[in-house]
């Protein structure tokens, strides 16, 4: 953040003699450029009065790089780089992350040269997308694909909740009466959704079998959870993230079972957060 450079009291006449220059530059460059520059001349003003301009706006993030060895990827997004406690998680992973899968490739590259087979460069790639982003709560999910090498690479996904209220991250579990009470409370409509969903990508009804783990209903307390919010005011639905082979053949790819806030779900969650969720009837 700048400040003024000058140390001395400026005198009223010399200020608002700078301020009028200020407006006047101001309005010349809105003649021949437009209204934008108004900002400009009010962090110049800002400058020359003492006070500090304000914060500029965080931007996404981004770090891409491609060796023979690893293709890396990280990114998050605006509303996390305005975070600095976030700024420093995800900062810290991307490190430990790149560090870890330059390793394994560094050594699948020997391992390979050494039995006299190809080496195929592996590749890591994570991005952060906002999920919710109301008063309380900014939900971000991520998305995570992994290749070392093999027939395929593999998705992951993970979540992440910031309690705007406390500053803190916290666990969507957090919210909840307990696990088991949410669990109960979206059984029921999860199990059909995903019914309703495998049947969608298979082209055909799903008869649902305790047997099969491609047609039984899985926990979806084991899955990532997800609060979701359509208009940014209140977290108004849940998502359910199921990666590939939870739920069906790897060719069935993920799954996203989204569902909206009930009365049951509502009455899950605990009465100190409840007003951050959509009120039903």
């Amino acid at each position: 953040m700048r400040r003024g450079q000058g140390r001395g009291k400026a005198g009223p006449l010399f200020v608002a003699g700078l301020l009028l220059g200020a407006c006047s530059a101001a309005k010349d460059a809105d003649n021949a450029m437009g209204t934008g520059n108004d900002v400009v001349a009010s962090n110049f003003a800002n400058r020359m009065s003492g006070q500090p301009e304000p914060p500029l706006p965080a931007k996404p993030f981004e770090q891409k790089e491609k060796t023979d060895l690893l293709e890396f990827a990280y990114g998050y997004p605006a509303q996390a780089a305005q975070i600095p406690a976030l700024v420093e998680k995800f900062g810290n992973t991307l490190k430990v992350n790149k560090s870890d899968a330059l390793k394994m490739a560094r050594e699948d590259q020997k391992a390979a040269k050494a039995s006299g087979f190809p080496f195929h460069a592996h590749a890591l790639e994570t991005h952060w997308t906002v999920t919710a982003d109301t008063p309380r709560f900014l939900a971000l999910e991520s998305e995570s694909y992994v290749y070392t090498g093999g027939a395929h690479g593999m998705t992951g996904y993970d979540a992440l909740l910031w309690d705007k209220d406390r500053k803190r991250e916290t666990a969507v579990e957090a919210l909840m009466t307990s696990p088991t009470a949410f669990a109960a409370a979206i059984h029921d409509r999860f199990c059909e959704a995903l019914d309703k969903a495998r049947a969608e990508k298979r082209g055909e009804p799903v008869k649902r079998s305790d047997d099969d783990d491609f047609t039984k209903c899985i926990d979806p307390m084991k899955q990532v959870l997800v609060p979701t919010s359509k208009d940014g005011k209140l977290i108004d639905g849940v998502t359910v993230v199921i990666g590939p082979y939870s739920a069906g053949p790897y060719a069935e790819g993920s799954y996203d079972i989204a569902l909206p806030v009930d009365a049951a779900m509502r009455k899950a969650i605990k009465t100190e957060y409840q007003d951050a969720f959509v009120a039903v009837e």
